[in-house]
């Protein structure tokens, strides 16, 4: 008899995004931009520095990334 395969838990749907940005430190509230939440992802290629901050200016959907994670935790010999 084969054994049942665990279901895999439901993901929160992402918004659509239409532009993705990898920012330095210090970029986490944008004059303009209206904050809509955060979102976390794993990747195949590992962890992300943090997570996604998605937000909406002139009606257009931006993810940001902050590159060296929020307050500036990753050092540059660590991405």
């Amino acid at each position: 008899m084969a054994a049942k395969k665990a279901k895999k838990p439901a993901r929160k749907a992402l918004p659509q995004v239409s532009i993705g940005i990898i920012g330095g430190s210090g970029l986490y509230d944008l004059p303009g931009f209206s904050k809509l939440g955060e979102q976390s992802l794993a990747t195949p290629f590992g962890k992300p520095s943090g997570p996604y901050r998605i937000f909406e200016v002139d009606g257009v959907k931006v993810a940001f990334l902050a590159r060296h994670g929020a307050g500036h935790v990753i050092t540059p010999g660590e991405l």
